[in-house]
């Protein structure tokens, strides 16, 4: 059973997919699915916006899960103005969408919930993006926020999984 809440970015279910697209591993993606279904896999409606922007088996598989899209709180909303003032160049001005603060923002959201921090479960950002060069990325702004960030690939270990 895991005690980790996982918050993912969309930069894991593109890579994901491209790797282990979900007709040829549909076990790694049931495993997503029981996640999500415990509530211990979410992610941002922003995640979702950028995700249906091609139209793919991502996209599909994505709009039937409707339980790991988590909409904005108010919260949330002052929680991004914060991220964006101490971090501006995190958005990119040529993006239609642009989700990574809002995983900022959720995860932050859920570590700073009193009713939350009563419980052990670790909140864990999942992303691709790494931490090197000079721009902005989620490790680097989560590092700053205390948030634990990872790659889907050490969620996988952590989870024990083995495809």
């Amino acid at each position: 059973m895991t005690s980790n809440n996982y918050i993912m970015d969309s930069s894991s279910l593109i890579e994901l997919n491209r790797h282990n697209p979900i007709d040829v591993f549909p076990s790694v993606w049931k495993n997503m699915e029981s996640l999500i279904s415990k509530g211990l896999l979410i992610a941002p409606t922003e995640v979702l916006d950028e995700i249906t922007e091609r139209d793919d088996q991502l996209t599909k598989w994505a709009k039937e899960q409707s339980n790991f899209f988590r909409a904005p709180t108010q919260k949330q909303i002052e929680i991004l103005k914060d991220i964006l003032k101490a971090y501006p160049s995190m958005v990119r001005e040529d993006r239609k969408y642009d989700a990574d603060p809002w995983v900022i923002a959720l995860a932050k959201e859920m570590i700073t919930d009193p009713q939350q921090t009563l419980t052990s479960i670790k909140r864990i950002v999942v992303t691709e993006e790494k931490l090197r060069g000079e721009k902005i990325r989620i490790p680097y702004v989560c590092q700053k926020y205390n948030i634990d960030s990872i790659d889907i690939i050490e969620m996988f270990r952590i989870e024990g999984w083995k495809f």
